[in-house]
């Protein structure tokens, strides 16, 4: 089925600071907007978060992709690990997108990789209601430590079964989030998600996530009854 789009290209993300690029795709009859917040060493070009991002888009939902940092502040290699700086950048371009006539009056979603799953949980306490969904795929949400008592938005993490570590720390910050949360493990799926079927899989158990919450109209309590 072909995906009819309403806008589909590059933007400039004018922030008081410094100027992002992205590529933003707003299909007819947006159903929300999915703002990918990318690991190190990565960007808006990542394969595996375009995938994810078109599976979104065939299933109804704007997407944005964007560079947190500048040419020029990636190439010093400590930025990418500036949780605070990716996450005040996140922050700032959820502010940008409400103020733009293309995609303001839609519902905001956080799709967070790696290390950007720190910063999209980051920014999601910071921003309170104004996040309706948050998804991790493969994600460090340990890295947001300090915040994480303090989210607020229904959070999907996804894990590779094969990915101990990163399991592990993942089966950690769930103990720690006090809104509605879950983790989805991708069997026999790695760190990097490469191996058959295991990016599909991940990027349907996102938008299931972003269909439930993100939608208009969607309401649902903000945290979970504790056993």
């Amino acid at each position: 089925m072909e995906t009819n789009y309403t806008f589909k290209d590059s933007v400039r993300i004018e922030l008081d600071d410094v100027t992002l690029i992205g590529d933003l795709a707003v299909v007819e009859n947006a159903k929300g907007l999915v703002v990918f917040s990318h690991g190190s060493g990565s960007s808006r070009l990542s394969t595996r978060n375009r995938f994810v991002a078109e599976h979104l888009q065939r299933s109804g939902f704007a997407t944005l992709l964007f560079d947190l940092l500048t040419e020029e502040e990636d190439r010093e290699y400590a930025n990418r690990f500036d949780i605070a700086k990716l996450t005040q950048r996140l922050i700032n371009t959820t502010y940008w997108i409400q103020k733009d006539p293309t995609v303001g009056n839609l519902n905001i979603g956080f799709f967070g990789a790696s290390t950007g799953a720190a910063s999209a949980l980051g920014a999601a306490a910071a921003l309170g209601d104004i996040v309706k969904a948050v998804v991790s795929r493969g994600g460090r949400p340990d890295l947001a430590g300090p915040v994480l008592a303090d989210v607020q938005t229904p959070t999907l993490l996804i894990v590779g079964g094969k990915d101990d570590e990163v399991l592990d720390l993942n089966r950690q910050a769930q103990d720690m989030m006090l809104c509605i949360k879950d983790l989805e493990i991708v069997p026999d799926a790695t760190h990097l998600f490469e191996e058959p079927g295991a990016l599909e899989m991940a990027a349907q158990l996102a938008t299931d996530w972003f269909r439930k919450y993100l939608e208009p109209g969607k309401q649902h309590a903000l945290r979970q009854d504790q056993p």
